[in-house]
């Protein structure tokens, strides 16, 4: 046996370890605690304010540092979501036979590592975890300034508002239950609910995103493009006004419900 194959070896026995196992569901409820959060936010922008906290996962960041043993939790939640990142990169190499789900592995690797890392720069820095607004922002004036920096973030927002096609694709066809391993009836209905009706507000969010950063090439204009928070604000003025901001923020609090089942239930 060659010396990669052994490293190989011990790499894929490392992944498929029952620690990992336990890490990732911990990492799945944190997920759950960060959308959960996301929601509340949103549904007090929604009826009347939201404390000057972002509806976005850096705003839910700090609204956990801010309670008692904020710090604690926050450090279970980075072991948790380490122990995901770890976990998507085995799916991605060893366990996806296809490219289409290596690919969706290693996306949510890079997103749970980048929070991660704005979770421990808090804790050991106190650095403040940027917030999405900003990171588009960023992220599309870099593009503007490249040579067909306008068509380049044209693509970026038709891929953004593709993204949140295909979680509303996910979430009416039900395919999100295809590592879900609930035997009882009644718990897989309401885990479908759920899963359902939080893939659907995702997929909104992201469709809203991707049109604000449709205008933001549109106009030259990178303050014009927006993450999460700006995004959820957004729906706040469509001609529903914040019935259907508060719909989403609804939605999302019940994907951070299905995020706990998938601790419980989701294939490791």
């Amino acid at each position: 046996m060659t010396t990669s194959e052994t490293v190989g070896g011990a790499a894929r026995r490392a992944v498929q370890h029952p620690m990992l196992d336990r890490l990732a569901k911990v990492g799945f409820a944190a997920r759950g605690v960060l959308y959960a959060l996301i929601g509340v936010i949103a549904l007090q922008i929604a009826f009347g304010g939201s404390g000057g906290e972002e509806a976005d996962k850096s705003g839910a960041i700090h609204m956990v540092a801010a309670q008692p043993f904020g710090s604690v939790l926050l450090w279970i939640m980075a072991i948790g979501l380490t122990g995901l990142v770890v976990w998507q990169i085995g799916e991605a190499i060893w366990g996806r036979p296809k490219m289409r789900d290596r690919v969706e592995s290693i996306a949510r690797a890079v997103v749970y590592t980048a929070l991660v890392i704005s979770i421990v720069g808090l804790l050991v820095k106190g650095k403040e975890a940027a917030s999405t607004d900003s990171q588009s922002q960023d992220a599309t004036r870099a593009l503007l300034e490249m040579p067909g920096g306008q068509f380049l973030v044209g693509l970026l927002a038709l891929g953004v508002m593709a993204l949140g096609v295909y979680w509303i694709h996910e979430g009416w066809t039900e395919k999100f239950m295809k590592d879900m391993h609930v035997t009882d009836p009644k718990a897989r209905t309401t885990v479908v609910r759920l899963g359902k009706a939080g893939y659907i507000s995702r997929g909104v969010v992201a469709i809203a995103a991707g049109v604000l950063v449709g205008q933001a090439a549109l106009t030259f204009d990178p303050d014009k493009a927006a993450g999460i928070d700006d995004a959820l604000k957004s729906l706040s003025e469509t001609p529903m006004g914040p019935w259907l901001l508060a719909a989403v923020a609804i939605g999302l609090i019940l994907f951070a419900i299905y995020c706990f089942a998938e601790s419980r239930w989701h294939r490791t």
